[in-house]
């Protein structure tokens, strides 16, 4: 029967980021609506003023116009090829319309006009992780590191790249690193409690919950806490965990899940744990292993009818999935 669920969390930072608007941009308590307007207006006049497009570009991302703001800063850089910021803005642009080739193309025209741009060898790794170009990432990171050892982004991302390798004990090394120098920087104590706890080595519990004292109310570090002590067999305080998650998050299908599965194999409480996992199905309808052990809970409570439904709304969802179909095959 299906185990808990664990998951892999994600928690490198964009760079990618929207810029604020610059002094010259309409601000105060005007809407980004209202904002475009009068840049629209200034536009109009003064057709070929590069700065005027590039700060409407900003605006345009902001709003999710990603096409229009490429339009714009396209623009921009053919009447001013040699403005650093056009450039940067435009690499911003493409990648958030997941045109990778465009961005790291604009970032590169960007680090010739400045070659020493810490930023630019920045967001050319990010987009080198995220294509799992990891050499290429790890030697555009370096250059960061080599002109500014403590860099904490660039050593954050590169531990990161080590965990995604398979390189654990390094990864554990540079994040450690992250921690002594930046003691406020939650991700990389989040990140550095979930090495630890897959390890299942105690110093998960002191890293998780300074990460949790840093975001009281980011619910992954607890969550890989609860899992941190469900996997050792420490079923009050997993629990304990998995009620304060849902003191955050009512909708955490995960933390849900988890529950109702302690309560399935654990206490053989089969009608709780049936109401724990149709939360979960309730947080997410595809939640293929809540189906799957509501269906476990059905079948040893001696409900076949709904146990033979929950297996097949399962299967439904893949059919290849053996725990469901193993399950129906019982049946």
């Amino acid at each position: 029967m299906k185990h808990t669920v664990r998951i892999l969390l994600l928690l490198l930072p964009l760079l990618f980021t929207l810029c604020g608007c610059s002094n010259d941009t309409p601000s105060g308590d005007l809407s980004n609506d209202d904002i475009l307007k009068v840049l629209d207006a200034k536009i109009n006049k003064h057709p070929n003023d590069a700065d005027l497009l590039y700060d409407r570009a900003k605006i345009l991302l902001e709003m999710n116009r990603v096409n229009d703001a490429i339009a714009d800063l396209s623009r921009a850089t053919s009447l001013n090829g040699k403005e650093f910021k056009y450039h940067m803005l435009l690499g911003d642009a493409y990648f958030a319309n997941g045109d990778v080739e465009h961005s790291y193309s604009a970032l590169q025209r960007a680090l010739e006009l400045r070659p020493e741009s810490s930023e630019a060898y920045l967001k050319l790794g990010e987009i080198a992780y995220y294509s799992h170009d990891y050499d290429r990432a790890m030697d555009n990171l370096g250059k960061v590191t080599a002109k500014d050892p403590n860099n904490r982004t660039a050593l954050f991302m590169k531990g990161f790249i080590y965990k995604e390798t398979g390189d654990t004990s390094n990864a554990i090394l540079l994040l450690r690193k992250v921690c002594d120098i930046y003691p406020d920087y939650e991700p990389a104590f989040e990140e550095l409690g979930i090495l630890y706890s897959v390890r299942h080595n105690p110093m998960a519990i002191e890293y998780l919950n300074t990460a949790h004292r840093l975001e009281p109310n980011n619910t992954n570090a607890l969550y890989a806490l609860a899992m941190y002590y469900q996997d050792g067999n420490h079923i009050d305080q997993a629990e304990e965990i998995y009620k304060s998650i849902l003191d955050i998050d009512d909708n955490h299908k995960l933390a849900w899940h988890n529950r109702g599965y302690i309560q399935l194999f654990t206490y053989g409480d089969y009608d709780q744990a049936i109401q724990y996992f149709t939360r979960a199905i309730q947080c997410d309808s595809t939640f293929i292993e809540a189906w799957t052990n509501r269906a476990c809970a059905y079948e040893l409570l001696g409900q076949p009818d709904l146990a033979r439904s929950d297996f097949q709304q399962a299967i439904q969802l893949d059919h290849t999935y053996q725990p469901a179909i193993d399950g129906l095959a019982r049946l």
